[in-house]
Parts: structure tokens; sequence; C-alpha cells
């Protein structure tokens, strides 16, 4: 009796269903039911068992079918659900999780609901991606139940979701992409020189690490090495803590990691970046046309962003080279919190590797010298050294909800070597220690208030640290040196979006930065301790407008800065910029940028106490008397073109910068001490024109440079720039084919000039005391040119399902060319001149392996 009631309510429930539906069609409407509510329905109505794990199915619906054959709609639960029906007999039947999944879905703009054509489509953990085509869509086959995709496209917000939620139903599901309007600007105008290398709109270059290829020298995408690829940016001295855009001094270079002002920047002393490339997920280079939010920099700003997203799945890395190892992870601690890490260590104070001995060599070669007939005098030198290098970061990631973020980071980065240096058959010796170190720490809050509003909430604390330390004449002289910067900061961004082609950034920005300078000699006694405080104050606006067509992109806005030197000035500063873009057509392009900024914060080289040939930068504050406030103005115009495979770009520039001082420049001649105020300006043209196939890509780069001082107090008045390089000339070319990339390249450019002393007799005057070399007029001589020919190989495989390596060798200067990037002259104890060579690295090999997972 229990029986037959149970198969009439059955019955009846599958009879009000199927009305249910019916009306529901009717309406153009259908309406899901939950799979277990479906399944129990099926066994009543065809006398079957279904076996299965709640959990499996407990969270799917299915829309029924009307059919009378159990066949038919069993295939279609599977179709539906991708789960696997297995029959076990002709009543008995199981319901199981298959391991991998079909799945589709449409790509969509939640703004207007627009189809995205292009967006990229990638299995986190495996080589498998796609684009969307012109219907926004896409489709996978055989994807990892488990696996998380990353849907991402230009201007968008990136979003994240499991292919489980994805199961192949017919229509597919639809995705929205929330528009990003912070990064409304960052719209890709070229693809340049290797994947991952882009000019955006506004005329910056953005470089995506997940998407990097290769470049002749590189194995590894590090971040300051790679922007020394494009036209106007260089390093004379073949570092990475020295880099010179369009003339300007390092110093002059805004280095942002998410959001914090960086005082340090390499390691090795400046041969190798501090920042690990595996979790920073874009860094965006400004040579002008900076937007209103930016202050200081005056030649360029190069802002790193580590990755900003939650993931759903772990995944990391490790690797090594013969430098260093390192290790980077992405760690989900639930739905909305997640943790990175990354941590590097040199092997140096254990390994003696063929690059460290290169690396080494070139540090410390100012302890080779020649006399003024250019006879080598270099005795043989026993050395002892102990130097290492490591750096960690590390990142914390919090979504309160889909609205509100929040981000915590740190970066620690340090340097540390003990040197003594005996020259042999004697008794005399030289100690020599140097600390470098740099701790920062700082929180991002993003919200989004509405469709059209936003807020970005930035603050920070960074610490830098220098202590060098020198012992002569077995300890008779001793000198202690120590530089130390402490600044924190805060800046508020706030974007309303008026519409698609219209936003408004206003906001604040406060920092105070204090600096302590202090040095202690032994033999003559002497001590200074210079100490400064300098808060800032700046408000500023910016407009932001893309036309309907796309074809203007304009951005105007201007910086009011309140600067307070709390011991000598107070200074009001407005800075305007502009930056202009418009498309003659739909391959040409052209560009107008434009900017005044200003920067408080300088380093000073000391090269008179230059510990065996390094070099000791250390950051000063300006005080509008000794040092001013340096101040620069720029201008630029520019064309690019692009055809299919063909890119050819071409900028002219004016660069003027006012309140320089000969000691933040590196004179190394009459005025290295004086600490002259004056200014530099530069013209140039930088040209590029690159032939890209889907695995060939070549270039060919060339920048003028025109770079001249002024100051009134030396004669002659105006005189070439210590880096006033005319011409400069970049001939590369990449391979790469399924896991293989290959890379070449040779550099050329003339030489910087330098100041030689007075021929014969007139080259010392020895009516001072103490005597000092008589010079030329200043940078009245250049260096030989310069070449260098760098080579690389990386190849990618595959270990296992979610695993991949790569192994990759590099040869920089293969041709093993000496180079001499500086030279400048001293006297020794017996009044003689010597001249003092820096010289390149020469022919230096180097190996890595990396597995990522």
């Amino acid at each position: 009796m229990l029986k037959k009631r149970r198969k009439i309510l059955n019955t009846t429930f599958l009879l009000l269903l199927f009305f249910t539906l019916a009306t529901k069609a009717q309406n153009s409407k259908v309406i899901s039911v939950p799979l277990i509510e479906y399944i129990q329905s099926l066994e009543a109505n065809f006398n079957v068992k279904f076996s299965y794990v709640d959990e499996d199915i407990q969270n799917l619906s299915i829309i029924p079918i009307q059919s009378k054959e159990l066949a038919e709609i069993l295939n279609s639960i599977q179709n539906h659900t991708q789960l696997q029906v297995k029959k076990l007999s002709d009543r008995y039947y199981t319901l199981y999780k298959s391991t991998t999944v079909d799945i589709c879905a449409q790509v969509l703009d939640n703004y207007e609901a627009n189809t995205i054509q292009g967006a990229t489509i990638e299995v986190l953990g495996s080589s498998i991606a796609i684009i969307t085509n012109l219907e926004g869509s896409f489709s996978l086959k055989n994807i990892p139940r488990q696996a998380t995709l990353r849907i991402r496209f230009l201007g968008y917000k990136t979003r994240y979701i499991k292919a489980e939620e994805l199961l192949n139903p017919s229509p597919c599901k639809q995705l929205l992409l929330v528009p990003n309007y912070e990064e409304l600007d960052e719209v890709i105008l070229f693809k340049l020189l290797t994947t991952g290398l882009s000019q955006l709109i506004d005329g910056s270059i953005l470089l995506t690490i997940d998407d990097f290829g290769i470049l002749p020298g590189l194995i590894e995408p590090d971040v300051l090495q790679t922007i020394q690829a494009l036209p106007g940016i260089k390093s004379i001295d073949e570092t990475v803590s020295d880099i010179n855009v369009r003339g300007g001094t390092n110093d002059q270079n805004l280095i942002l990691w998410d959001g914090i002002k960086m005082y340090q920047s390499g390691h090795f002393f400046g041969l190798i970046s501090a920042f690990n490339p595996y979790l920073t997920d874009k860094v965006t280079i400004i040579k002008n046309g900076t937007s209103a939010q930016y202050g200081e920099g005056v030649s360029s700003i190069i802002n790193m962003e580590s990755q900003n997203n939650i993931h759903n799945s772990f995944f990391g890395g490790t690797g090594f080279n013969l430098i260093s190892g390192d290790v980077y992870a992405h760690v989900p601690l639930s739905k909305n919190w997640a943790f990175q890490f990354s941590a590097r260590r040199s092997v140096t104070d254990f390994l003696n590797t063929p690059t460290y001995s290169r690396f080494f060599d070139k540090a410390f070669q100012d302890t080779k010298i020649k006399d003024n007939n250019s006879q080598s005098t270099d005795a043989d030198i026993i050395r002892e050294e102990d130097f290492y290098f490591y750096d960690i970061s590390g990142k914390l990631l919090y979504d309160l909800n889909e609205n509100h973020k929040v981000r915590l980071s740190f970066i620690t980065i340090k340097n540390d070597l003990r040197y003594t240096e005996t020259a042999k058959d004697s008794i005399q010796s030289s100690q020599s220690g140097l600390d470098q170190n740099n701790f920062s720490f700082g929180g991002h809050l993003e919200s989004n208030w509405t469709s059209n509003f936003s807020t970005h909430l930035n603050m920070y604390s960074t610490k830098y640290n220098l202590d060098a330390r020198n012992s002569t004449d077995n300890g008779n002289q001793q000198l202690f040196q120590n530089n130390q910067v402490l600044e924190t900061a805060l800046k508020l961004n706030t974007i309303y979006q008026f519409s698609n082609t219209l936003s408004w950034l206003n906001g604040y920005a406060f920092s105070e930065v204090g600096i302590i300078n202090f040095t202690n000699v032994t033999q003559p006694a002497f001590k200074s301790n210079i100490k400064g405080v300098l808060r800032q104050h700046s408000v500023f606006s910016e407009l932001n407008y893309t036309s309907f067509n796309k074809k203007i992109n304009g951005r105007i806005g201007t910086r009011l800065n309140y600067l307070e030197n709390i011991n000598t000035f107070k200074e009001w500063i407005l800075e305007p910029r502009l930056s202009i873009a418009y498309s003659f057509t739909k391959h040409f392009n052209g560009e107008i940028l434009g900017e005044f900024k200003n920067q408080a914060t300088n380093q000073i080289i000391d090269l008179e106490q230059n510990f065996l040939g390094i070099e000791k930068n250390r950051w000063i504050l300006s005080d509008n008397d000794d040092l001013p406030i340096t101040k620069s103005k720029q201008g630029s115009i520019g064309f690019n073109y692009d055809n299919k495979s063909w890119y050819l770009g071409l900028q002219g520039f004016y660069k003027e910068v006012n309140g320089i001082s000969t000691s933040t420049q590196g004179f190394q001649n009459q005025n290295q001490f004086n600490g002259e105020i004056g200014k530099y300006d530069v013209k140039g043209i930088e040209f590029l024109i690159n032939k890209k196939t889907k695995t060939f890509s070549t270039w060919l780069s060339y920048a003028y440079n025109l770079n001249n001082y002024t100051f009134n107090d030396i004669t002659p008045q105006s005189f070439p720039n210590n880096l006033d390089i005319r011409h400069t000339l970049t001939f590369a070319g990449t391979y790469s084919y399924e896991g293989l990339k290959l890379g070449i390249g040779i550099n050329y450019r003339t030489g910087k000039p330098y100041t030689e002393p007075q021929e014969g007799d007139n080259g010392i005057d020895r009516t001072s005391f103490p005597n000092s070399i008589n010079y030329q007029e200043n940078n009245s001589s250049r260096l030989p040119d310069y070449l260098r020919a760098d080579a690389s190989v990386i190849y990618d495989f595959e270990i296992g399902t979610n695993v991949k390596a790569s192994v990759g060798a590099s040869l920089l200067n293969l041709l093993n060319k000496r180079n001499v990037l500086n030279t400048y002259y001293r006297l020794n104890d017996q009044n003689q001149i010597e001249t003092i060579e820096s010289v390149s690295l020469g022919i230096t090999p180097n190996i890595s392996f990396r597995l990522s997972f």
C-alpha cells in the first residue's frame, strides 16, 4: 500500500513538474531543478536505482527533458553536468565525477554587455591557453575539473573561475568582466621586440612578466636589464643601479615597487637587479608625459607591480644560476585570503663560479692602475673576500568583498662585503667592509564604491642604510661612512568615471623623508654628521579622455607641491602634465607629451673615498643653498607605424634639468669637490624599426643625444655632459619555436666624455700643497667607442602534468671585447699621475635551471 502511495506521489510530482515546465516554456522561460530531486523522480518512474556521492551532485541543477526513454535522459544528464553515468545492471546505475570536463563560455563587458573579442583564457598550472572569438566565446575540452581559469583583457580586471563552473551546457555561461578604470589609459598600441613588451597609448612602455619571451644576454626576465633594450635607456657603466634615461643620472629615476619608493635597486654593486621578477605582474616605464599622480623622477618612472589577484590554486617555482638561487610561491589561504612570497640568496660566499669571478673583477678593477706612460704598475695582489646578498619579499592579499581589497607588502634587500687586500712581498694591507640594506613595508586599500567611483589608498614606510668602512696602513687610517634614509608616505587617489570616454582622477599625497650622512676619519681627524628632514604635501587633478572612435586619447593634469625642509626652506611648485595621442589611420599614430617635474632627494657621488673602486652614491636632501631642488621640463613629439609584422617608431624630445650640482654628476677632474650649481639640457631623437613574425623578431634601434652642461662658475660655462653619448645603436634578433628561444644582439655606442691632464710637466701643479693635477678643458676628450655582443638560449619543457622546467645559457660580451667605460686620474705617493680605467665585463657565461608548478 505504501509503495503504491509513493508511486502515485512520484507520478504526481512528475506530472506537476512537466506541467510547470510546459507552462514556463510557453512564457519563454526555462526552469532548472536540483539534480538530486530529478534523480529521485527517475528512480520512481523507471524503477531504477542510482548510487552517487552526495557532495558530487548536491549543488548541481538540470533542465529536465520530455522523454520516455531513460537512455536519452541519462545522456542529457551526462551532457549537461559532465557526470559519468555507468550502468551496473538492468536496474542499478552509478553517477560519478570525471577527472576532466569540457567547458565553454562567452566573455562580456559588464558595463554594456558587449562581447569581448581577443580576451586571453589560460588554464593555470598548464600550457593551455586560448583567446575568445569574434562573438567573445571560447571552448576547451578535457580540462582538469578542479583547474582554475584566468581570464584577462587589457582595461578590465582579471577574473578567475573554476573550470567546473563552466560545464558545457547549452547555451554556454556568460562571464562578465569589470572595467578597470584605473587602467583606462593602458591601451596597448604596439607590441615591441619580444613577447611581453608593449607600447601603451600614452607613450609609456609596459612589460608583462608572464608573457615575457627572451632578449639577448638574458636568461631570466631581470626587470632593470630588460628595460635597457629600449631606445633612450642605457647604463653607461653596465649596471642596473645606474640607469641613464635620456641623459639623466640614476637618482633622477623614480623606482617604485608596489607603490613604495625604493632607494636601493641592485645587488653585487649594481650588476644584478634586487627585485625578483617571478611574482612581478607588470612593469611600466615612463620617460615623458607622466600622470599627475606621480611626483619626483625628473628623468623617468619605473613602476613595478606584483601580482594583485587571489588565485584559487597554489603555484610557485624555484631556480638557480651561477650567482644565486631563488624560490617563490602564491599560497591561497581561503577564498578571500592569499599569501605570496619570494626569496633569493647568492651562492658567492661558498661557491666560486666563472660568473662570480667576472663580476668581482669588474667591481674591484680600480686596483689595477697604469702610470702616465700607460705602463702597467700592477703588483701581485693577494685578496680575500667574503660577499653575499639576499632579497625577500612578501604580500598578503585579502578581499573583503568584490569591491574592497586590502593588500600588504614588504621587501628586504641586503648586500654584505668583507674585503682584504695585501700586496705580495709587503706587510701593508687594507680592509674594507660594505653593508647595504633596504627594508620597506606598505599597504593598499582598493575600493569600488559605485560603478563609476573608486578610490585607492596607499601607505608605506621605507628604510635604507649604507655602512662603509675602510682601514689602510694596517689600521693607522680608518674611515667610516653611514648613509641612512627614512621615509613614510601616504597617497589617496579618487577616480570618477563620467562615461566610457571620460574619467577624472584627483588625489592627495604626503611624504616625510629624513636623511643622515655621517663621516668619521681618524687620520687626519675629521667628523661630519649631516641630518635633514623634508616634508612634502601634494594635490593633483587629471582628466582622461578617449573618443568613441578611439582616434583621440588624451590626458591633461596638474600637480601642486608644497615642500618644506625644516632647516632651510619652504616652496610651492606647480607641475603641469600632458599626454595626447591621435590615430591618423588604423596603422599610423602620433603623440605629443610634456611635463614639468621636481625632486628634492639626490645622490652625491663620493669618488675621493672610493673603497678599492666601489663608488659610493649617498642620498642627500636639497637645502636650496648648497643643493637646490632639481627641476625639469620636457617635451616630445613622436610617430608610430604598425602594420602586420612591421613596427616603426620615431620620437624627438627636448629636456632641461635645472638645479644640478657637480657633486651629484660624478665629476672626476678639477670640479669634483667644488659643488658648483648649474643645469643640463639634452636634445635627442629615438628611432626603432622592428620586424616580427610568429617565431622571429629582429630590430634596429638608434638614439641620438646632444647633452650639454651649463655652469656659470666654470670656464668654459658650457661643455659636454658626463653622460653625453651622441650615438647609440642596437641590432638584435630572437627566434622561438615550440619550447626553444634564442636571442643574439650587438650594442654599439660612441664613447663618453672625460677630462685629461695637461701634457708634459704642466700636468701637475707643484705650487700647491698638496700637489694637484692641472686638467685640460672639462670633458674635452672622449673614450673609444663601445661594442658588445650578447647571446642567450632558453629551452622550456614539461615534467609531469603540472610541472614546467626550463634551462638557459647566456654569454655576455661573447666577443670578449675590452671596452673602456670610464677613465680618471690621480696622484700617487710619488707625485706621479696614475691613470685608472674602468673596463667592461669580459666574456661572462651563465647558466640557469628553473622549475614552475
